[in-house]
């Protein structure tokens, strides 16, 4: 279907023209503000079709129309659906098993890590060959409050 501004005008004078006729009878009744709004509301048929917005509207209503019925009644637009749904649940399965990927890689780092730096009870570590370790000066005792936690924190290796 096409738009066409013959058909439409008539349409459209008609409705501003009836609106018109029932906007005197709103100001005789009901008052001027009732008037007014409903003369108003009387010139938007008209205005929309002399500024174009008519058309344009007919246009996006014929258009959605149509793509709705092809929606619904395309079996090759329904395999499309089902490819993107497919495709939205691949995506979503491979960020998970990535993410699980990851996070054993980091676990079995850390476990790593701490089987190597672990050794016997009551055994000093041994130095690397080669690299001797800097000693750190003794430092002074703080006289605030949180140096019983500091030492529980370095006693547990915390910080």
């Amino acid at each position: 279907m096409s738009f066409t501004a013959i058909a439409w005008t008539p349409l459209c004078v008609g409705i501003t023209v009836v609106g018109l006729v029932l906007s005197y009878l709103a100001f005789r009744r009901r008052g001027l503000a009732a008037g007014l709004r409903a003369t108003a509301w009387s010139l938007v048929p008209l205005a929309a079709l002399l500024t174009g917005i008519l058309e344009t509207l007919w246009n996006v209503v014929s258009t959605l129309v149509s793509f709705v019925t092809r929606l619904v009644l395309s079996p090759m637009v329904w395999t499309g659906i089902v490819l993107a749904g497919l495709s939205v649940l691949l995506f979503v399965v491979s960020g998970a098993l990535r993410g699980r990927a990851i996070s054993r890689g980091r676990k079995a780092g850390a476990t790593t890590a701490d089987a190597s730096t672990t050794t016997p009870a009551g055994a000093a570590p041994a130095a690397p060959a080669g690299k001797a370790k800097p000693v750190e000066p003794a430092k002074p005792a703080q006289a605030d409050d949180f140096s019983d936690i500091e030492d529980i924190l370095k006693r547990r290796g915390i910080s």
